[in-house]
């Protein structure tokens, strides 16, 4: 019975108490936008270099925005993502009044970038070549045949592992808190630290994040079950 009204004692001072659930929400909202400002930066910055990677096999002139475009994937996935999110605010922004949920969703987004540009290349190499013959015989240009043709069928195919992406983004930005950003993780700490208990908050959001994860994963999969129509 003492272990139970420990848990249960637990669980109020963390989330009934003083209306601290309010905390939580905050903190969710916050990790939620910085995800979708992060995830629509990446797609961009993905579809980018995933086109210029591509055609540069076509396009000589590209060769140098191709090994550019390697050199950020490789820098970007080959270093934690928390050095990358210190890296950005302490270089990049140093302004007294800087905005650190924007510096958040860009460095989540630039980091995002370069795994959904390997994602969207892969995807556009998957179409077979023959659509590319086939557009320019309809007298598509190369950017109208990838704009018309290829890229349509390519979000297709990728749409499960970009899905898979924007669930990994969400998880990631626990580590926003190190800039001063409210976020659910940050939220949880700063709870605990009141009550010098911190499992019970971090339980909390943990159990926040175990169910956006699994709403996205039901989403996923009719997504995936439309497309399969």
């Amino acid at each position: 019975m003492n272990f139970i009204h420990n848990i249960v004692d637990g669980f109020y001072h963390a989330v009934i108490y003083d209306q601290r659930y309010l905390v939580y929400l905050d903190g969710l909202k916050i990790t939620i936008l910085i995800s979708l400002f992060a995830i629509a930066i990446g797609v961009a910055i993905g579809l980018l270099i995933a086109i210029i990677k591509v055609s540069a096999s076509e396009k000589k002139i590209l060769i140098g925005l191709k090994w550019i475009s390697n050199l950020y994937i490789t820098v970007i996935r080959g270093t934690p993502v928390m050095v990358q999110l210190l890296i950005i605010y302490n270089l990049v922004f140093t302004a007294r009044d800087t905005n650190e949920i924007v510096v958040g969703a860009i460095c989540f987004g630039i980091n995002s970038g370069a795994y959904v540009a390997e994602i969207i290349r892969a995807g556009i190499e998957s179409i077979d070549k023959g659509q590319m013959e086939a557009g320019r015989s309809l007298g598509f240009n190369y950017i109208q045949t990838m704009h018309y043709i290829i890229v349509p069928q390519a979000i297709k195919n990728i749409l499960p592992a970009l899905s898979n992406e924007f669930i990994v983004l969400i998880k990631e930005t626990s580590v926003a808190g190190i800039i001063a950003v409210t976020d659910l993780t940050k939220a949880a700490q700063y709870i605990g630290s009141t009550d010098y208990n911190i499992l019970p908050p971090l339980y909390v959001a943990a159990a926040c994040y175990l169910v956006i994860v699994l709403g996205l994963t039901k989403l996923q999969g009719m997504l995936e079950r439309r497309l399969a129509r």
